[in-house]
């Protein structure tokens, strides 16, 4: 916990933890700072429950930690899968002011996404180096430029269990369409998307954004890690965001 001020809470994406958020000079923001590893990541040990891998499950350890630290108010970002668990906290909590979404979306995987998801899960097992090191580089819209964070990056998710990558995969596989949420907050989500990011196309973001009122902020020299490749740009959107 770091800083004064209104609370914003940070999770992290998928195969990455709470280091990620060290490439932004986030103490330029007036806030109360909380950085959170979600199950199986980081510090973080993998959920233990009998039920199906769950985004939700994510979003109940995230309330329990905020309960722990007696946070009832807050707002927060969240990378990738680190949104689909800030969505389903704007669900389930009052106290959740503001979310934004980065590098993220707010819809149901497609079919042929989730059957990815299931691929991802079980080469976390069969090939868990291999999967890391083809899977990490293409995060980035250029890579060349990014290769020490990148080996970085490798070396942390080469630490974290086959079980965990396995878990995290199948549950952002079994997520939930959250569009009538952002339906609902429309004026307290953002989300800001990198125009090269090769896990969500244009084409799709334009479709899905052109159905809602939600603020969308596009990135034009980032990828899937844009507080990587476009870190001034990324403080600069949350500050003015996050101030008011």
């Amino acid at each position: 916990m770091e800083g004064a001020g209104p609370t914003v809470v940070f999770l992290h994406g998928f195969m990455e933890s709470s280091a990620m958020w060290d490439h932004l000079s986030l103490n330029t923001l007036p806030c109360q700072l909380i950085f959170i590893d979600l199950p199986g990541h980081g510090h973080s040990p993998l959920l233990t429950g009998e039920g199906d891998p769950s985004i939700a499950e994510m979003a109940t350890h995230v309330m329990s930690t905020l309960g722990c630290l007696n946070i009832a108010d807050f707002d927060v970002v969240g990378h990738s899968m680190g949104a689909y668990v800030a969505l389903e906290l704007k669900k389930q909590m009052a106290g959740c002011r503001r979310v934004v979404l980065l590098n993220s979306n707010f819809w149901e995987d497609s079919l042929e996404k989730k059957r990815d998801r299931i691929r991802v899960a079980d080469l976390a097992f069969k090939a868990k180096d291999l999967l890391i090191q083809q899977a990490i580089p293409g995060l980035f819209f250029r890579k060349e430029l990014d290769n020490e964070h990148i080996q970085f990056l490798i070396k942390e998710a080469k630490n974290m269990l086959p079980e965990s990558i396995a878990y995290s995969a199948l549950a952002m596989r079994n997520r939930k369409d959250h569009s009538e949420t952002i339906h609902a907050f429309p004026n307290s989500c953002l989300l800001i998307h990198g125009m090269n990011d090769p896990l969500i196309s244009m084409e799709v973001m334009r479709e899905r954004t052109s159905k809602s009122a939600i603020k969308v902020v596009i990135l034009p020299n980032a990828g899937h890690m844009a507080h990587i490749e476009q870190s001034a740009e990324i403080q600069d959107v949350l500050l003015a965001f996050l101030r008011d």
